[in-house]
């Protein structure tokens, strides 16, 4: 007999690289999922069968724990595997077929809906609180992967809400569910597009982040995160030109989350999209994280009637755009970014809406 265990993938609305600085975020959970199917095993052996790629990997129970990164898609439910170990559960043998909606490198968390769709199929009948999940999942992330990301992804996939945003407190892991006005779609735009940048960059803004909160504690012990920080700190602390706009892109966009949040209950959809503009704006100059490709997308978008505002979503250099955009002129908005974009790099973009929707479950 199977069993299938479905994950979602995620859409950050804002707050972006606000996470493994112990900030606010304010993601949703999406319809598109990574879904794993378990049969049992008797062999002894972990079986992955990745049904997009046609690719399959093999493994003993027993060697798990000494298994090494092989920097393939494997590493992900590997990585959840020696996790569950390590914190006492129990890993039989069985099978497991992987199928994921989430288009891979999009920004969309297709890395965390595998992980957490695949510990839920490790597992088994076994009992798991879901934070504990969400923090299993994200140090198989950062310990066996080998990328120093924040819990937003994770997290999302297991608390992910239908019909809501997640406010997320990165440094108390608790959270507040935020209800979008109804007059507003959410639409993605793949840019298609994946610069190879991405991941090195990543960790390069991790540790500038990390030299900004040691300058600033040197003068403000009580600072232990950016989290802490404010704008009052970065004028008075004498940081390196480069590591100010890291720190203000985290310190800035922190408390455009809340802000949003705010707007979002007045139903003010204006102040929303001027957000968006803004934390892309943050992105691209003070971050750097943004691509020609991804400013072209904003630029567009907020040029088209009915589109209160736009922004990259996710770790950045390509992937997904986000546009909030008046349900009548979806239609519009869709055509006009498709012409434009293809006009302009040759490529037709993927434009989908985003559902919020629940999030990790047996099916």
């Amino acid at each position: 007999m199977s069993r299938e265990f479905r994950a979602p993938g995620r859409v950050n609305l804002i707050g972006e690289h606000t996470d493994y600085n112990l900030g606010f975020v304010l993601p949703i959970a999406l319809d598109m999922a990574c879904v794993v199917t378990r049969t049992e095993g008797s062999d002894g052996h972990i079986s992955l069968h990745a049904l997009d790629r046609d690719e399959t990997a093999d493994f003993a129970v027993s060697e798990i724990a000494l298994l090494k990164p092989m920097h393939r898609w494997t590493d992900y439910p590997v990585g959840v595997a020696q996790q569950l170990l390590s914190s006492g559960f129990r890993i039989d043998a069985a099978k497991l077929e992987i199928h994921s909606t989430v288009p891979e490198g999009s920004g969309l968390s297709s890395s965390a809906a595998l992980e957490v769709s695949s510990a839920l199929a490790l597992l088994g009948d076994q009992r798991i609180d879901p934070l504990e999940l969400a923090k299993l999942c994200q140090r198989a992330e950062i310990e066996f992967v080998g990328m120093p990301c924040g819990i937003m992804d994770q997290y999302i996939s297991v608390f992910g809400k239908a019909n809501a945003a997640v406010r997320i407190d990165c440094l108390s892991l608790e959270y507040q569910l935020v209800e979008l006005p109804e007059n507003a779609a959410i639409i993605a735009v793949n840019s298609m597009v994946k610069h190879e940048l991405a991941s090195s960059a990543y960790r390069d803004r991790v540790e500038e982040c990390a030299m900004a909160v040691d300058a600033i504690q040197r003068q403000y012990p009580e600072v232990k995160s950016l989290r802490d920080a404010t704008m009052e700190h970065l004028e008075k602390v004498k940081l390196p030109n480069l590591i100010l706009r890291r720190a203000r892109h985290i310190v800035t966009e922190n408390a455009r989350v809340l802000l949003f949040v705010k707007a979002a209950a007045r139903r003010d959809l204006a102040r929303m999209g001027e957000l968006f503009v803004e934390s892309h704006v943050s992105m691209q100059h003070d971050y750097e994280i943004s691509c020609p490709e991804i400013d072209f997308l904003v630029d567009a978008a907020v040029g088209i009637p009915g589109v209160y505002g736009a922004r990259m979503t996710g770790g950045g250099f390509g992937g997904c755009t986000v546009n909030l955009v008046r349900p009548d002129a979806v239609k519009r908005f869709e055509e006009s970014i498709i012409a434009a974009y293809q006009e302009r790099f040759s490529v037709i973009p993927k434009v989908f809406a985003c559902v919020p929707s629940e999030g990790a479950r047996e099916i």
